[in-house]
């Protein structure tokens, strides 16, 4: 016992490991680790924001599935002739396990048969992706495709024949031999898990399935002189409420140039209105589809009552309204960490484009 070293307990993280974020949450899993620990409904849903990925190198991408695929999994069309035009096919799998050779060989006689069949040609490249990646035997067969060839020969009609379908057989004989010889077994390739996640990163989805926040958003878009089409709801309904504080009915924004009160006011708005856009737009690269839609309701819900209460006149409710936006809270929005005062103000111009707010009761003021 005499020469065991023993030492007291003194655990020396690396400096700078902690922050008050890691105090929160803990420290950052990897994102390949936390692939890897995916559940079955995580890793499809990660696959089907993976092919959304995809999209940007091809001109459409399909997804297929259940029972008779036929071998077709997330379809990647070249061109508007889909699979005459040339395609790739990407085979999602899911194991707790790095793939083995038995956990495929029917998905290399699907491709083999169907093709031989003219289901559809044969794609340009076959990828394999799954949350752990290929086994070390199964990464050899497929870096060699001579030898790959000759594995599935042996194994055909023990592993393959009978489990392409319940209702036939296809034992490699006859013509489907003949096409086996001269099948291009280079086809065959993987994904890695890496490369997954750097396209996944070009899509709206990564910050909420990984986390890490935001990237750092574009200054807003300013107005430009012209008022544009889509501000025109806004703009007259604004007008309408400065014509209801002097007692007329405004619906000509030539109107402004004799009242710079309001023209001032009206600069501010479309200012706000442009910042709320921005973000919409933000919006679309960087979080999934509604989530955008999803803040909007929230201001909504804070100020409608604010707005559906009584005033002397349009202008007055309008500015009540405004104002209420800016006290309230988006700590549930995705985009919380993106959002300003500026923006809730101008989304209360986007609920009027939608008809959902409205500054004078009546046109007649």
């Amino acid at each position: 016992m005499s020469d065991i070293e023993l030492r007291d307990i003194s655990p020396n993280p690396s400096e700078g490991l902690y922050s008050d974020e890691h105090v929160i949450a803990g420290i950052p899993m990897p994102k390949q680790a936390r692939v890897e620990k995916f559940s079955g409904s995580e890793w499809e849903e990660f696959a089907e924001e993976y092919a959304f990925s995809l999209q940007k190198g091809y001109h459409k991408v399909q997804r297929f599935g259940g029972a008779g695929d036929k071998g077709l999994d997330v379809a990647c069309f070249i061109n508007d002739h889909t699979f005459e035009g040339g395609w790739n096919n990407y085979q999602c799998k899911f194991y707790d396990h790095s793939l083995y050779p038995g956990d495929v060989w029917e998905e290399f006689g699907k491709i083999i048969y169907y093709t031989q069949q003219g289901v559809y040609p044969v794609p340009n490249k076959y990828y394999f992706v799954a949350p752990q990646g290929l086994g070390t035997t199964l990464a050899m067969l497929i870096a060699k495709p001579s030898e790959l060839k000759e594995e599935i020969r042996k194994i055909w009609d023990k592993k393959i024949a009978n489990n392409l379908s319940s209702t036939f057989k296809a034992p490699l004989a006859g013509d489907l031999l003949s096409y086996f010889e001269d099948f291009d077994f280079s086809i065959f390739d993987s994904i890695s898990v890496l490369k997954m996640i750097a396209s996944h990163a070009e899509t709206p989805f990564h910050s909420v399935r990984f986390g890490g926040g935001l990237q750092v958003r574009p200054v807003s878009q300013k107005p430009p002189e012209e008022v544009a089409e889509n501000e025109a709801r806004y703009i007259y309904e604004l007008l309408l409420a400065y014509g209801d504080c002097e007692g007329e009915k405004v619906s000509d924004i030539r109107w402004l140039e004799l009242n710079e009160k309001y023209k001032k006011n009206l600069q501010r708005q479309r200012e706000r209105f442009y910042s709320a856009e921005s973000l919409r737009n933000f919006s679309r690269d960087n979080v999934p589809s509604g989530t955008f839609e999803g803040l909007q309701e929230d201001v909504y819900q804070g100020v409608v009552d604010v707005c559906e209460s009584e005033y002397v006149n349009g202008f007055e409710r309008m500015k009540a309204t405004v104002n209420q936006s800016v006290s309230l809270s988006v700590d549930s929005s995705p985009l919380r960490s993106v959002t300003r005062i500026i923006d809730k103000q101008g989304i209360c111009h986007q609920l009027v484009n939608k008809e959902k707010l409205k500054w004078v009761d009546s046109e007649d003021g």
